[in-house]
């Protein structure tokens, strides 16, 4: 066994213990990727810009279930927009393991735009959002660790609860 791993390059040995490591904490939090939605429109899910991954606005919809549809405030609490929020990083996860293969690959999730689906006079919008930003600081743990905006509106498309876009930075 030590002659197999003296063998390996040290890079490469680093790699492949690095590749399993989101992937586990994943499994470890009980949490299932869902499959990667379809643009609705004339726009892609992510795109990349050198070490850049721009991700579009991700919408909740746990695997294999239904968007998670209301406003915050009337139809929802805002427990059940945490919860939205929570369905929405694992969205924007799953858009990232497709666009760069590899979870493990993510340098830095540099920042976080969350829209929440509320009545007027709604002012908690940071708390719907923290389940998106700490399902992420679960996940990556200090490189999970993210600038963010979470903003109130009176209708998202579909009329899902929570709609976020995120910028991630990846290794070379």
């Amino acid at each position: 066994m030590m002659s197999l791993i003296r063998m390996i390059k040290p890079q490469t040995l680093a790699t492949a213990v690095r590749n399993v490591h989101v992937e586990r904490k994943l499994k470890e939090l009980g949490y299932t990727l869902p499959a990667v939605a379809e643009p609705k429109g004339n726009y892609r899910t992510s795109v990349r810009s050198g070490n850049t991954i721009y991700l579009a606005g991700h919408l909740p919809q746990p695997a294999g279930g239904d968007l998670i549809l209301g406003k915050i405030g009337k139809d929802l609490t805002p427990e059940q927009g945490y919860n939205a929020a929570h369905y929405v990083a694992l969205s924007l996860m799953a858009t990232l393991k497709q666009e760069v293969g590899d979870l493990d690959k993510i340098k830095r999730v540099v920042k976080l735009v969350g829209f929440v689906n509320c009545v007027d006079g709604f002012s908690q919008q940071p708390v719907v959002i923290n389940g998106a930003s700490d399902t992420i600081g679960k996940v990556f743990g200090d490189k999970g660790i993210h600038a963010r905006s979470a903003v109130g509106t009176n209708a998202l498309p579909l009329n899902v609860a929570v709609e976020i876009e995120a910028i991630v930075e990846i290794e070379e």
